[in-house]
């Protein structure tokens, strides 16, 4: 087991944000968590990647309470995120925004890491020059991606990767997700599109008003009757 939480509670002030959240994630993994918009999915996220602080319960990862582990030191032990929405950096560069994401290697590992970014989205080694802000929707998802897998991540958090991009786009970005976890990558995906989500994951968590209400295999999900109903229009 990679990651588990135990009653992982999270508020906003007085607003409860997730009440008692028991997740694991297991090495090579791709565990998908899907509900509606403001379900709790991206507050999860943040809080398993130290953005947010717990309210109560736990987090451990790789064998370690990280509960109260910064998120820069989350970073160094191995969870890093793809936010929603991408927020790369704009006026820098690609490479820029690259070697940014690789800042807590060595110089010897982001060159290298660098080199297998571009061997995956060779779109990227052309517009390595230009501002990231130049970039299509689609490519700067690519970005945002590869800038987190500069940090050689154990664990990969993906937030909504198919967010605003076209069908075809987002068909890419699925697939290469796919081939991250056949590679060996370990990803918790959140996602509001729950068929693509769960038709590539393993295993899945549905979330609602802060909590989960089901859980499953990727495939047992998709069969689900209230999954149909609320999450896949059928």
């Amino acid at each position: 087991m990679m990651l588990s939480t135990s009653g992982l509670s999270c508020h906003y002030g007085r607003i409860q944000a997730l009440r008692d959240i028991d997740v694991t994630v297991n090495e090579g993994e791709l565990v998908a968590l899907v509900g509606a918009n403001g379900a709790g999915k991206t507050t999860l996220l943040r809080t398993l990647s130290g953005i947010e602080p717990a309210s109560t319960g736990s987090v451990h990862f790789d064998g370690a309470d990280i509960t109260q582990a910064s998120s820069d030191k989350r970073v160094r032990m191995g969870i890093v995120q793809v936010p929603e929405g991408r927020q790369i950096f704009g006026p820098m560069s690609v490479e820029d925004n690259l070697m940014l994401g690789g800042y807590s290697r060595s110089p010897e590992e982001r060159q290298e890491t660098l080199e297998q970014m571009y061997d995956m989205f060779p779109v990227l080694k052309l517009r390595r020059t230009s501002p990231a802000g130049t970039l299509s929707g689609g490519q700067q998802q690519m970005l945002a991606m590869s800038r987190a897998l500069m940090a050689r991540p154990k664990l990969l958090l993906l937030d909504e990767p198919s967010m605003g991009l076209a069908p075809l786009l987002v068909d890419e970005i699925f697939a290469t997700v796919k081939t991250l976890r056949e590679g060996g990558t370990t990803i918790f995906l959140v996602e509001q599109n729950a068929y693509m989500a769960l038709a590539i994951a393993d295993r899945g968590y549905v979330l609602e008003a802060g909590g989960i209400v089901l859980e499953g295999t990727g495939q047992s999900l998709l069969a689900n009757d209230k999954v149909k109903e609320a999450y896949l229009g059928i």
